[in-house]
């Protein structure tokens, strides 16, 4: 009998070894990193604009003394703004990190199923046909999302609520609501200028008082949202997967819808239809640490906390003497990104 040779073994190529990281120790990374980049965010935003003032001057002026002209403009002006800015960025953030875990969708967000046109449409009809009200516009805008949510929760309804029947109703009654918007605005043609603003997003003119009334619903939404992450982390496994591990299903997603609506209402009350952060942050931060909840909702906040200060910085200091309205910003770099979703990003987007 032949005897076989044994066979020789190659050395492997240098090309074809592969390193492996530690998925631990890159996800610390980024836990580390992302805030690093927030502060340094705010620290722009606090020095740029029409007037520059100096690093050492901020820091005089937020610690020493902010009785002279440039610590009234830190204090009056910028720090407000940046401060509301974050809030809105972190409450965009975690409701599309929530709704796109909910409906297993890259595409999810509150402005896209249709949540912020509630919000949008109350606003319009308290700032147009209802001026004398406009004190309670955040209030109103709050409880158009949360109305809208219900609706579209009945809508999507049949002995259950699945991911799909959702999507595509929250598309329709966005349509429908963007409709009625545009109805009223050319009845009342004569008042749109003052609705605009809103329309597209901004944080111009922000300052303590808007803060005061986001704060209070943003920290009770983030402290939810640590509740959220053993639903949102199961829910990814499927809905029998879910009923098998003993989840109420059903409850589990409403909570999570309830939870991403107050977020968005809260955002929206403030800061008017900002769009694509809660579509972009959390699909940029999937791509980067996982489907975990435990990261991933987390660094979306702070990086959809980061995305709003840095772009209403640039909004309101790149292109002077205009001031842009960050939501045309946020939208001429989010539109790209929903398209490439749309072409073929959603097809390396898994679940798992």
């Amino acid at each position: 009998m032949l005897e076989s040779k044994p066979k020789e073994e190659r050395p492997p190529l240098l090309e074809e070894i592969e390193i492996q990281k530690d998925p631990r120790a890159f996800k610390r990374l980024i836990v580390i990193t992302v805030p690093i980049l927030f502060v340094v965010s705010m620290l722009y935003g606090l020095v740029t604009g029409s007037i520059s003032i100096p690093l050492q001057e901020v820091w005089t002026a937020l610690f020493y003394q902010s009785n002279t002209t440039e610590g009234q403009i830190i204090w009056d002006l910028r720090l407000p703004r940046i401060l509301t800015g974050a809030l809105v960025g972190a409450c965009l953030a975690i409701a599309g990190a929530l709704l796109q875990g909910v409906m297993r969708n890259p595409l999810a967000d509150p402005g896209i199923i249709g949540v912020s046109a509630g919000a949008g449409l109350v606003a319009v009809v308290m700032m147009i046909v209802l001026p004398q009200y406009i004190q309670f516009l955040p209030l109103g805008a709050f409880l158009g999302a949360l109305l809208t949510t219900f609706v579209i929760y009945f809508v999507a309804w049949k002995g259950g609520v699945s991911p799909l029947r959702m999507i595509l109703a929250g598309v329709a009654i966005n349509s429908l609501l963007g409709a009625v918007m545009s109805a009223i605005m050319i009845l009342y043609s004569d008042r749109v200028q003052a609705v605009l603003p809103w329309l597209v997003g901004g944080l111009g003119g922000r300052s303590w008082p808007h803060f005061s009334i986001i704060w209070p619903y943003a920290l009770i939404g983030m402290v939810l949202s640590v509740f959220a992450i053993k639903h949102a982390n199961i829910l990814l496994l499927g809905d029998d997967v879910a009923k098998l591990l003993g989840n109420q299903v059903e409850k589990s997603r409403a909570f999570l819808i309830l939870l991403a609506t107050f977020l968005a209402g809260a955002a929206v009350s403030v800061a008017g239809l900002i769009g694509f952060v809660g579509l972009v942050v959390p699909h940029i931060v999937r791509l980067i640490v996982g489907n975990d909840y435990r990261f991933l909702l987390p660094i979306s906040a702070i990086g959809g906390a980061f995305i709003v200060v840095l772009a209403d910085t640039a909004a309101r200091s790149w292109f002077e003497p205009i001031e842009l309205p960050v939501g045309i910003l946020l939208a001429l770099l989010g539109a790209p990104f929903f398209l490439y979703l749309l072409r073929g990003g959603m097809k390396s987007w898994k679940m798992s």
